[in-house]
């Protein structure tokens, strides 16, 4: 069954990302931020993801799921990369852009996939299996990463979370798409 394979690359998926984000507040108070501009950088993560969920959603039909878990995981990868060198508050609030339009990549088409890969005799059990684990190990991240920090520098946590982004894209090549697509 297919769904084992969503459920693996999005459990480590949200670890990665469970790694990195309690220390978001960090690096942001690190860098001098304001809780303004915490606000704005926040708003402006949430607002783009809005944005283009509807996008998400009606591309995800014709192109299949997979590809906007892959661009997800491998996009998160990439910005865990660029995130302990950035300086400026400009550049952190055009990573909170690309980082809610991942997002929205992510939950739209992992949702969308979930339901492409269960039917309505057991839908229910079989989603809340689903997040079940995956809400598992995003808690299970958070609280390493409270471990962690004690041990090892902040940069080194967000490229140990870019590592873990990678792993989900490569688990998430698995995944193979059984419904029609664009019909």
């Amino acid at each position: 069954m297919m769904l084992k394979w969503v459920v693996r690359s999005q459990s480590v998926l949200l670890f990665g990302t469970g790694l990195v984000f309690p220390f978001y507040i960090v690096f942001l108070s690190e860098s001098g931020a304001s809780f303004s501009e915490f606000g704005l950088a926040y708003g402006l993560f949430t607002v783009s993801a809005a944005l283009v969920h509807h996008w998400v959603g009606r591309y995800s039909d014709l192109f299949g799921r997979k590809i906007f878990l892959l661009v997800s995981a491998w996009g998160n990868a990439i910005v865990y990369l660029v995130f302990p060198v950035v300086q400026e508050m400009l550049a952190v609030y055009i990573i909170q852009v690309v980082l809610g339009i991942l997002g929205a990549l992510q939950k739209t088409s992992e949702k969308a996939l979930v339901a492409d890969f269960t039917d309505g005799s057991n839908r229910g059990v079989l989603i809340g299996r689903y997040h079940f684990w995956i809400s598992l190990w995003s808690g299970a991240a958070v609280m390493v990463s409270g471990f962690l920090i004690d041990l090892l520098t902040l940069s080194v946590i967000f490229y140990l979370g870019s590592f873990i982004c990678f792993l989900s894209g490569v688990l998430t090549l698995f995944i193979q798409e059984e419904k029609e697509l664009g019909s």
